[in-house]
Order: structure tokens, then C-alpha cells, then sequence
């Protein structure tokens, strides 16, 4: 096999970098068509509308929740009838998701313009999925990835911390994820072996979210941009994005696809899913218990759950984890690209076990 790597055109972060939105659309289209989140179209769009404005045309239409097949046909209708040039993403993951999805299918270029650090999706040129009732359907990995990422930290400093903590959960998995690719040779997101710098990357993204993850989270939570927070912000939506896209996904992200099945779990952010997904893998793949104290003492620093109780599935029965498991396991998941066996009962043990040790080390301190 031959390795790929994959990266966007252009990646943009610092405060205020939302100001330079209009010469990123003017560089690839005159018409954009923006989707916006419907809490980005009221508080964060209209700032900066005139100055895109100044540079091109502009159609603005919300975002509907899930980014469904329904809702990517209903975005891609709007496009045509406003004969737009390009496609501008501005809000959380799906909101992104359904952009690239609907500049994929309008052969546009497209910008994504996160306003929250929770998930490694603005770079990447997968899209996830869901049903209209927000189930997990399948992902999506599109012919290219966006042409621009613009990421603004001041908007990133203003947001809820805990989008922050959950992107760090999903950036938390990257480096497992890859290494259990590299090791049993699986492919990456584009069908290959992932690439020393992919490896890397993953690596970088570890390393920077457990030493300045804390940090970055005070820093949020008292809505501040600092150098700290910036680390984190770039760990979580660059490295993340080009780590896990390039490097491979394994059992963390398949473990939160199980969880989707489970409606108690769908108030939940991606990335706290994946994290507890995260726990899951170590044990999966027989880690050494030192670097799993690591993995559970940084997950309770930032906040992240280490319990199904801090999934809203207390008292949850076997058989509803059975249900994960399999779902977890289906064919074509990346639950495949462990160098462990994955058989569904197995998967559902390492969840009851890395459960019972989270819920072990809040009863020991």
C-alpha cells in the first residue's frame, strides 16, 4: 500500500480571523452561499456581514439541526435557485459537515468557518451523516477537502468551555487511533497508510492538548484568548482533523457511533463520547496501566466523562451495551482497524471495564 496524506487548501486561526472571511471568498467565487447556524446567523454573522458583503454576494440561509440526507438535499436546493459560486460553513460540526456536503454535490468550493473548538471536522473531507432523529447513519469521505478553514479564537474564548473540553476528547483520539493503524497496517481515510507526518501530527495533538488542555479550558471559561488556548484550539481543529483523516480511525470513533443508538446519549457532545471511546480502546488493546491512569487523569481534569453515568446511562443494562457493541462492530466500521479482536461481547466488556474504572478512581479520591 502506498501512503496518503490529506490536508485543506488554506488554514486560518488567530482573534479575530473571521475579518478576513470576505477576501477568502472573494479569492474563489463572487456568489457565496452561506450556512449558518441558526445561533451564528443571530450573534455572529451580522458583524462581519458588511465586509463580506463588500467583497461578494452573499446568500444567507440557517442550518436545521442534523445534517441529514434530507437537509443536505434541502441546502443544496437553495443553492441552485440562488445561483451561488461558492459555499461558506459557519457554526458547530454538522453545520460544517452539511457545507461540505452541499459544496460536494454543487462541484463549489467551499470555506468552513467553525465557531466552536469541539470537533476536528472543518478540515477534514469526511461528512457524517445522521437520520433526522440524530442517529448515526454513516460517514461520508468527499473527493476533496475545504478549500479554506478560518478559525477565530476570540469567537472560540466566548463559547461554552465545555465545546472546548469536548473537542479536546475528540482530538484525545487521534493518536490511538493512528497507532492502532500503523501497527496493523490499516487504511487511513483515503484507502492508504497513513504517513510519518500523519503519525506525527497525531502524536502533536496528544501531546498538546494533555499539557496545555487544562490551561486552555481556564482560560475559556474566563473568555480569554491566550497562547495556551490557541495550542488547544489548533490541536483540536487542525492536528485533530489532519491526524485522524490521514492517520486512521479505530475503536474510539466506532464506540460513539454505538452510542448514537442509545437516544440518553444524544444530548451528549461528540467528543465526550468519543472520549469515553478513548477508555474503551485502552483497554481493548491491553495498555499499560501507567499511561492509562494518564488517559483517565486528563480526562477528569478537563472534564470529560470517565463514567456511563456522566453519559446519562446510569443503571444501563447489559443488553442496551450489547446493542452498542454491535453496532460498534458493524461491517465497514473502524472498530476493524484494531489489532484486537472485536467481536461485540468482547467490545461490551471493555466498556463495563473501563466504566467500572472511572467510577473506581471518583470513589477513591
Amino acid at each position: 500500500m502506498i501512503s496518503i496524506t490529506l490536508f485543506p487548501g488554506r488554514y486560518i486561526q488567530g482573534r479575530d480571523a473571521l475579518s478576513s472571511l470576505g477576501s477568502e471568498c472573494a479569492r474563489l467565487g463572487r456568489k457565496a452561499f452561506v450556512i449558518a447556524s441558526p445561533h451564528s446567523r443571530k450573534h455572529l454573522l451580522p458583524p462581519i456581514l458588511p465586509g463580506l458583503e463588500e467583497q461578494c454576494q452573499v446568500q444567507v440561509e440557517s442550518f436545521g439541526r442534523e445534517c441529514s440526507d434530507e437537509e443536505i438535499q434541502r441546502l443544496f436546493r437553495l443553492f441552485g435557485q440562488a445561483g451561488s459560486e461558492l459555499v461558506v460553513g459557519l457554526g458547530g460540526g454538522k453545520t460544517l459537515d452539511a457545507a461540505k456536503a452541499v459544496a460536494h454535490l454543487a462541484q463549489a468550493p467551499a470555506i468552513m468557518a467553525p465557531t466552536i473548538a469541539s470537533t476536528d471536522a472543518p478540515c477534514s473531507s469526511v461528512c457524517v451523516v445522521y437520520t433526522p432523529e440524530g442517529a448515526f447513519a454513516r460517514a461520508d469521505v468527499l473527493p476533496r477537502n475545504p478549500d479554506a478553514v478560518v478559525v477565530d479564537t476570540r469567537v472560540m474564548a466566548e463559547a461554552p468551555a465545555r465545546f472546548l473540553a469536548a473537542g479536546m476528547g475528540d482530538a484525545l483520539a487521534t493518536w490511538f487511533e493512528a497507532e492502532s493503524c500503523r501497527v496493523k497496517r490499516a487504511p487511513n481515510i483515503a484507502g492508504a497508510l497513513g504517513s510519518m507526518t500523519a503519525q506525527a501530527l497525531a502524536r502533536l495533538c496528544w501531546d498538546t492538548i494533555r499539557e496545555f488542555g487544562p490551561a486552555a479550558l481556564a482560560s475559556c471559561a474566563a473568555r480569554a484568548v491566550t497562547p495556551a488556548l490557541e495550542r488547544v484550539v489548533e490541536a483540536n481543529t487542525l492536528l485533530s482533523g489532519l491526524g485522524f483523516e490521514s492517520g486512521g480511525l479505530a475503536a474510539a470513533h466506532s464506540v460513539h457511533n454505538g452510542f448514537t443508538v442509545l437516544p440518553r446519549t444524544r444530548e451528549y457532545f461528540h467528543g465526550e463520547k468519543v472520549a469515553f471511546g478513548v477508555l474503551v480502546s485502552l483497554f481493548l488493546t491491553d495498555k499499560h496501566p501507567a499511561l492509562m491512569d494518564q488517559v483517565y487523569g486528563f480526562c477528569e481534569a478537563v472534564g470529560l466523562p470517565t463514567t456511563l453515568a456522566e453519559l446519562g446511562l446510569e443503571g444501563v443494562t447489559d443488553q442496551d451495551l450489547r446493542r452498542v457493541a454491535e453496532k460498534a462492530c458493524a461491517a465497514g466500521e473502524s472498530m476493524h482497524n484494531e489489532p484486537f479482536e472485536t467481536a461485540p461481547a468482547v467490545v461490551a466488556d471493555m466498556i463495563k471495564a473501563a466504566d467500572a474504572w472511572g467510577r473506581s478512581r471518583k470513589q477513591a479520591v
